[in-house]
């Protein structure tokens, strides 16, 4: 008796469909903030939740060693500044020296006693040169410390919301971002705010810059979320085999929040001229089939080329043609030229074998 089998009906493939992928949304920025000075906290002014216009100061930092830094350099300047007074004097008193030694009458003064006072005047230049560029690399050094007295108000970088506050009054910071450090804050700008969807590989062909989507959230009920996708990564990861999607949605209510799971509905154009279920696949080692029952009710295996799979219906290029009957989940037992007993067809979105089908094999 011939095995039954569970069979669909190859269906048109939609002029367009709408293909559904998980998604995360994700602030348009991110900031982690640290120190750029080393000191304790002294004040802070903001908590989670806040929000925050771009300059606005979020901590005070108290900088002892810093300003005892910044007091020394003042000094050394000053002292630097004096020394050049030093220097010119004695450069100018060298000069007039040299000026009337050089002018007196030959016999009075020796050639050798000209050039030591000539030698002389060009020392004392070079003193005072060398006392100006004290100054400079004292004024340089009071600068620099002056511009670090600046980061012991820590600014917000962007308008934005505080998500994280690791700091309190009182607290030791060190200034850098490295690992052993503690950030300040952490903070996002929300508005407008990504979507990033991973792609499955079959599909990333169509994920085209300004494909329309449809975006739902669980925490917001009945309120979609209209966009187009904005770029992707024109590169498949190899590891996940899938294309990184980005969309932006305006967010000026701040109803969406960074890190949720969203749903992201893609509306896609045809790619295929025939629809069957994923479960009619075969993989073959040439490439994927479908098993055809034929008119006479034997089994002829039909190689076909996918143009769209999402998982629980496929699109195909070519292989079968729409009214055609494929086997559901067709046991390895069945061979091509085998005649089979189709049992009543199933939905061709269901993918799923009747028991008396399942008893059969």
């Amino acid at each position: 008796m011939p095995p039954t089998v569970a069979v669909a009906t190859v269906q048109p493939a939609p002029s367009a469909s709408v293909l559904s992928l998980p998604g995360e949304t994700a602030a348009w920025y991110e900031s982690t903030i640290y120190a750029r000075v080393n000191g304790y906290v002294g004040k802070w002014f903001v908590d989670i939740g806040d929000h925050v216009e771009e300059g606005q100061v979020l901590v005070t930092i108290q900088t002892p060693e810093l300003d005892a830094r910044l007091v020394a350099a003042r000094a050394r300047l000053n002292a630097a500044k004096a020394e050049v007074q030093v220097r010119q004097a004695e450069a100018d008193f060298a000069r007039t020296t040299h000026e009337r030694w050089k002018n007196s009458p030959k016999g009075v003064v020796s050639e050798q006693e000209r050039e030591d006072k000539k030698a002389g005047f060009e020392s004392a230049k070079a003193k005072v040169s060398a006392a100006l560029s004290q100054v400079n690399l004292a004024e340089a050094e009071v600068e620099r410390l002056a511009a670090d007295e600046r980061f012991k108000q820590v600014r917000a970088p962007f308008t934005g919301t505080i998500v994280q506050r690791r700091i309190d009054i009182g607290n030791l910071v060190t200034a850098g971002s490295t690992s052993g450090n503690t950030p300040l804050y952490r903070m996002t700008r929300n508005d407008p705010i990504r979507v990033f969807v991973d792609a499955p590989q079959a599909v990333s062909e169509s994920m085209k810059v300004g494909t329309p989507v449809q975006i739902h959230v669980n925490a917001v009920q009945n309120r979609p979320f209209d966009g187009r996708i904005t770029r992707t990564a024109r590169a498949v990861d190899t590891r996940a085999r899938t294309l990184r999607v980005e969309i932006d949605i305006p967010n000026h209510d701040d109803v969406l929040l960074p890190g949720l799971y969203v749903r992201v509905g893609f509306h896609l154009d045809r790619m295929g001229t025939a629809q069957v279920p994923a479960a009619a696949l075969v993989a073959r080692a040439d490439g994927p089939q479908v098993a055809v029952v034929a008119g006479d009710d034997t089994v002829q295996f039909h190689d076909v080329s996918i143009a769209r799979d999402d998982g629980k219906t496929v699109d195909l290029a070519s292989g079968v043609a729409p009214g055609d009957r494929v086997i559901l989940n067709i046991s390895s037992q069945i061979a091509a030229g085998q005649k089979v007993r189709p049992s009543a067809e199933v939905s061709h979105l269901a993918g799923d074998v009747p028991a008396a089908a399942q008893r059969s094999r």
